[in-house]
């Protein structure tokens, strides 16, 4: 997204130089800074740089309030922060335990659609959400599922400042993981739990293409067991000859 920004202003500002508005394009000299598929160090590892297991029922156990039907279902879904915060009620159906994902609210809280055309998906709810989400429902009173009480999106900083942070403090883990972490932890847990092939992963978490997919968590798909047992072959073929 955004490389996708620079390449619309660089244009314009080049427009501009064009009709001698502007002496020179000020934006080719800009660097995007590079994603997580392209600094990451390794392939990406429980407790490292996503929760593991314990951590997040921590996080699920130790929040009682307005806050834990955001964290189960952002846990269980995979979703985008932006996503969740602009999630409607119409588009959540309990009924067929589906979160239609049609929409998400940018960093000023303005509605649109999904960052891409692969972001409109629909995403099958486990039990936990979708009892988390009928509690909740009885005690909401806007259209937006975790809105604020005029009914606005939540705000980026707002939620990162005070929901966010204090609740990795009281769950004994301060600083350690950003929010988008549980994205990851949701991908694995679908990859480790559900046997959900690359393309049903990509589909589900909304990413533009299967490689993306493979990209962060292609080791995920790997059989650990199947490479210990041809090891240990290797290991035993070589010390007879």
């Amino acid at each position: 997204m955004r490389r996708k920004v620079m390449v619309h202003v660089k244009t314009c500002i080049s427009f501009a130089q064009g009709r001698g508005y502007v002496a020179q394009n000020v934006a080719l000299g800009v660097k995007i800074k590079s994603d997580i598929r392209e600094t990451a160090k390794g392939p990406l590892r429980p407790g490292v740089d996503f929760p593991t297991m314990q951590e997040l029922n921590a996080l699920i156990d130790i929040q009682t309030g307005r806050l834990r039907p955001f964290i189960v279902t952002a846990i269980f879904t995979g979703m985008r922060l932006s996503e969740l915060r602009g999630l409607v009620w119409r588009d959540v159906d309990l009924e067929a335990g589906i979160i239609h994902v049609r929409q998400r609210a940018n960093a000023w809280g303005i509605m649109g659609p999904p960052k891409s055309k692969a972001g409109k998906r629909d995403i099958p709810l486990a039990p936990i959400v979708m009892n988390t989400l009928r509690s909740w429902r009885s005690s909401s009173q806007g259209e937006l599922v975790f809105g604020t009480r005029s009914d606005k999106a939540l705000g980026m900083s707002n939620f990162r400042v005070h929901e966010w942070e204090p609740l990795l403090c009281r769950a004994g883990m301060e600083g350690r993981y950003n929010f988008h972490m549980l994205r990851h932890a949701a991908a694995s847990l679908f990859i480790a739990y559900l046997g959900w092939t690359p393309k049903r992963i990509q589909t589900v978490m909304g990413h533009s293409s299967v490689q993306m997919t493979f990209d962060l968590y292609g080791h995920l798909f790997e059989d650990k067991e199947a490479d210990r047992v041809a090891m240990a072959k290797l290991e035993a073929a070589v010390r007879v000859a």
